[in-house]
């Protein structure tokens, strides 16, 4: 049970239920290649079976870590932030993205949309889910719109998913890791007849790194 002040302290984003984090290589979409720091936040209601980290669901089993520190850890490794879950626009994330980029840390954020977001950011990675549509208000500010293909019906909620984003926003189509085998060919013909779109590879898996 969270007491009253450590609450305050989650509900202005100066503590966080930090579930892990690791300097890596961003895997997937525009960045993939990159250096970041990744920070990953527990708590996400939006419940997409095929998740492959279902233990950030529940945000009661990470405790709420020092924003401070998080930020400190930070600045040992990385000049880029990536700040995704389970649903991390659940958070208050002013604090941290303030503090990030008083150090001159570039801040990214993977969010479904699902919730209003806080913070200021560098670059917006939204990955809509059909559980959990986003709000209205995030389809304007994506820079980045992330589709996880699972099946041929994705194409078309992908296609209904651009129409609502902005016109310079990178479009990317990426399959899920376990149909990969299935979907690879189905969304390789796809971008070549629909050049708009991009393919993402978790080419972290491959490479066989966090």
């Amino acid at each position: 049970m969270i007491d009253e002040t450590t609450q305050q302290l989650i509900n202005k984003g100066e503590m966080l239920p930090l579930m892990e984090e690791f300097y890596t290589i961003q895997g997937e979409g525009y960045h993939s290649g990159k250096a970041a720091y990744f920070i990953r936040i527990g708590g996400c209601d939006v419940g997409c079976h095929w998740c492959d980290v279902k233990e950030s669901w529940n945000a009661d089993l990470h405790p709420p870590t020092n924003t401070d520190v998080i930020v400190a850890n930070v600045l040992k490794y990385a000049k880029t932030v990536v700040v995704t879950g389970g649903e991390p626009s659940m958070w208050n994330l002013d604090y941290i993205t303030n503090s990030l980029l008083k150090n001159n840390i570039k801040t990214h954020i993977e969010t479904s949309g699902a919730y209003k977001l806080t913070g200021k950011w560098d670059w917006i990675c939204l990955s809509p889910k059909k559980t959990k549509l986003p709000l209205d208000a995030i389809y304007p500010k994506a820079n980045e719109l992330k589709i996880i293909v699972v099946n041929r019906n994705d194409f078309k909620f992908a296609e209904e998913q651009a129409t609502k984003v902005a016109e310079n926003c990178e479009l990317f189509l990426q399959p899920e890791w376990s149909k990969r085998e299935e979907m690879i060919p189905l969304i390789v013909d796809y971008v070549m007849k629909n050049p708009q779109w991009k393919i993402s590879l978790q080419t972290h898996k491959y490479l066989n790194i966090p």
